[in-house]
């Protein structure tokens, strides 16, 4: 890795891991600017669910890939690394440090090794798709990618309904199996980032992921978390977006963990208490998958969100790379 390239700081972490709190000791100390890698972040009105940085932290910090588009709309990774890159190089140039700061690891990727261009996502598909895994559950869908797609089956998880769906909605627009799109790339649909893909990235980096060492303590995170949103009016905001008449759950937005499950509360296909209880072990689920792929990282520097010298830690190791 060239060393006269400017620099970036990747701090990736399940949610509820504290990576807001590290992020921001992180910008007064290295000049940053956070870059949001957040796929629930980047819609409008959607704030408490996908616990947005307060007005006053984002004065204190500026933040980027916050509120760029209507619910409605879908955002993909291709989006997210046109913007991305459109923010770091705006944010280098200035003179500053990007933090790119988030859990969607799928983001990560696709803005180190770039997806080859897939068909656009088709509502009538994904909802034929949507109403087969309703109906047969995800073990029918996931046969189904075996028999057309045996490669993709051996790589996603095949535990996450969406990569799933993804899978089967690409092949039957494009009469191509996703793995095809993946062969074309350096996108390989798996999870991490390798090494060899950051050398060949227009900015050094240094990768950080934080975590509680001890699950036990993630959990009890998610969970107060959840508490809080609802507490802070987290289901008026899903009423104000369940008012509005044009979102549904087959879009990305209401999908999301937390919104799915308050939406099936407010349609009435679940009572509050169960309401709350899946969106905690949807939310655990997350955090599971996204440690799933962080694990398969290269070179990423983990770091213990309950260690009392989190951030002396994080600073030593970018002091010499980043100053």
């Amino acid at each position: 890795m060239a060393t006269d390239l400017p620099r970036a700081i990747f701090l990736t972490g399940p949610t509820a891991a504290g990576k807001t709190d590290l992020s921001l000791m992180l910008a007064d100390e290295f000049n940053g600017e956070i870059v949001s890698v957040d796929s629930a972040q980047v819609y409008i009105g959607m704030d408490i669910g996908t616990a947005k940085p307060e007005a006053a932290i984002q004065q204190q910090v500026p933040h980027h890939l916050i509120d760029l588009c209507d619910p409605a709309v879908s955002y993909s990774a291709a989006n997210f690394r046109e913007d991305a890159l459109t923010a770091m190089t705006d944010i280098t140039e200035r003179g500053r440090v990007p933090i790119l700061v988030g859990g969607t690891a799928l983001y990560f990727k696709a803005l180190v090794q770039p997806m080859a261009a897939m068909p656009p996502a088709d509502a009538e598909v994904r909802a034929q798709l949507q109403g087969w895994l309703d109906a047969a559950g995800l073990e029918a869908l996931v046969a189904e990618l075996q028999a057309v797609d045996p490669q993709a089956w051996a790589r996603i998880d095949r535990q996450n309904p969406q990569r799933v769906l993804r899978a089967l909605e690409v092949q039957r627009i494009s009469g191509r199996p996703i793995s095809e799109f993946w062969a074309a790339s350096a996108h390989d649909g798996r999870g991490g980032l390798s090494e060899a893909a950051l050398d060949d990235f227009p900015w050094q980096v240094v990768q950080f992921a934080v975590s509680p060492d001890e699950r036990s303590v993630l959990h009890q995170r998610i969970e107060q978390r959840f508490q809080s949103m609802l507490e802070m009016g987290f289901e008026d905001e899903v009423v104000r977006l369940f008012q509005r008449g044009d979102l549904h759950l087959d879009l990305p937005s209401i999908r999301a963990v937390g919104y799915r499950q308050m939406w099936q509360y407010l349609s009435g296909e679940l009572e509050y208490r169960q309401m709350t209880a899946a969106g905690i072990a949807a939310t655990r689920q997350l955090a599971k998958r996204q440690l799933t792929w962080m694990r398969g990282w290269e070179g990423l520097n983990w770091l213990d969100s309950q260690a009392d010298d989190l951030f002396d830690q994080a600073r030593q190791r970018l002091r010499k790379k980043v100053t």
